[in-house]
């Protein structure tokens, strides 16, 4: 078993924490880290932009001209992509974006990214994280004592206190255990994450 350090609010060392290999500590599979990835920022496409084509734009019915003797290129109609107002040569049309990803592949990216983590030595277990009101201050005191300047905090629970005291940190993103993603473990250099936390996580994924 994968074994970390375990740290009280104040960044110090309380003891140690045994990881589950079956979610922290397995093979390592980046096509399927990056193929999350993909999916995450393609699936947040709209995929609502429209431009319309030659044969939807208005008008031009009639030749502008003359086939011959004018001296002037022939034209066809003025709603040709290359005159003012004309359609858009393969204009982008609605669609959907979107890449799937089934169970398997998605479980198996988000442990490929936790285990990345831990095998890089950047993961942060904490003993807890309740804070008594919201201070950015005692957030921002927690990762200088860490040492951390970029970091993804992960809480067992949905905690406004802490949301609100890192909301203002730059570099920082607060998540709760069920909303982990390959994305943001792979953005942020660390992952901080509170011992309940790695329990639930533990208890989805194992």
């Amino acid at each position: 078993m994968a074994n970390v350090k375990l740290y009280n609010k104040e960044g110090a060392e309380v003891g140690t924490l045994d990881l589950n290999d079956s979610i922290f500590g397995v093979e390592v599979n980046t096509h399927l880290m990056h193929l999350a990835v993909v999916s995450q920022l393609a699936n947040k496409r709209q995929g609502t932009q429209s431009a319309l084509t030659r044969s939807e734009v208005s008008g031009g019915g009639i030749k502008p001209w003359r086939q011959k003797g004018t001296g002037r290129a022939r034209q066809g109609s003025i709603r040709s992509p290359q005159w003012k107002g004309g359609g858009v040569v393969f204009a982008p049309k609605p669609r959907d974006y979107s890449v799937k990803m089934n169970k398997k592949e998605k479980a198996g990216a988000i442990k490929s990214a936790l285990t990345s983590r831990v095998a890089e030595d950047k993961i942060f277990v904490m003993e807890d994280l309740a804070f008594d009101e919201i201070k950015t201050k005692q957030v921002k005191s927690m990762l200088d004592k860490l040492s951390l300047d970029k970091a993804l905090i992960v809480t067992a629970d949905k905690d406004e206190n802490v949301i609100l005291s890192a909301r203002n940190l730059p570099g920082v993103r607060t998540v709760t255990s069920n909303a982990i993603n390959v994305f943001d473990i792979l953005k942020y250099s660390n992952l901080v994450i509170t011992k309940d936390a790695v329990a639930k996580i533990e208890e989805v994924y194992a």
